[in-house]
């Protein structure tokens, strides 16, 4: 499901940053999950998982799916692809920290979040989830914003070195963090040393999941301890 470096999508296809798709739920809406995509990927690159694995399990969960613009990636000799920021290699150097993008994608995710607050949905019942990019993106975002959310999820994620001091504004937030042993895009040693900052700061709202042999994907294991998380925070 989605390598950070594939050319999953005709970028010709890919939606405006305007055109959010957002899943309604199906029962009564009592709880929002904003799922932020990777690199190189689309909103249509986890609409079917969602639809068949999350949705029918968490009924009250509406999501909304934001789409980055299609930018020049350095990774990618230059090539537009949809990004949330610029990264230079995979993994991401400590150095590399694109200010002006991140600066860009946080606000739309804020705005995003305050989208939700304004229709009356309580904030502790918004939770942001993100695959590899947007897992970093969700990340900055949970641990900056001001609003007191209900969690965020990190699947194969990490977080820039530079972004950690400007970060734990919101030391509350509850995280679970997801990683394939065998990623070789984001390998586990990245994650835990993020998850290692974070215990420092967070002690014991971390929860920490591995999975033996998984690459820069998902499998089904992982989307069961994602529902299952979910439905503890949202219900």
């Amino acid at each position: 499901m989605g390598s950070d470096s594939a050319n999953i999508a005709n970028t010709n296809a890919i939606p405006s940053p305007q055109e959010i798709v957002v899943i309604p739920a199906t029962q009564n809406h009592t709880a929002s999950v904003i799922f932020v995509h990777g690199l190189g990927q689309t909103t249509f690159t986890w609409r079917a998982m969602i639809l068949e694995g999350l949705v029918p399990k968490l009924p009250h969960v509406e999501w909304v799916l934001p789409q980055a613009c299609s930018k020049p990636v350095t990774y990618s000799r230059g090539m537009h692809r949809p990004s949330w920021f610029d990264v230079a290699a995979l993994p991401p150097g400590d150095a590399e920290y694109d200010e002006p993008a991140i600066t860009e994608s946080i606000a739309a995710i804020e705005n995003l979040i305050l989208s939700q607050i304004h229709r009356g949905v309580d904030s502790r019942r918004i939770i942001l989830v993100g695959f590899s990019q947007g897992a970093a993106l969700s990340l900055m975002v949970a641990l900056s914003t001001l609003h007191d959310l209900g969690g965020v999820a990190s699947l194969s994620g990490w977080i820039p070195p530079r972004a950690r001091d400007q970060m734990i504004a919101s030391p509350n937030v509850p995280i679970l963090w997801c990683h394939g042993t065998a990623d070789v895009e984001i390998p586990i040693a990245v994650g835990e040393n993020a998850v290692s900052y974070l215990r420092k700061h967070l002690r014991d709202k971390i929860q920490y999941k591995t999975y033996p042999g998984l690459g820069h994907t998902i499998n089904d294991e992982e989307v069961n301890d994602l529902v299952a998380w979910l439905a503890e925070r949202t219900a």
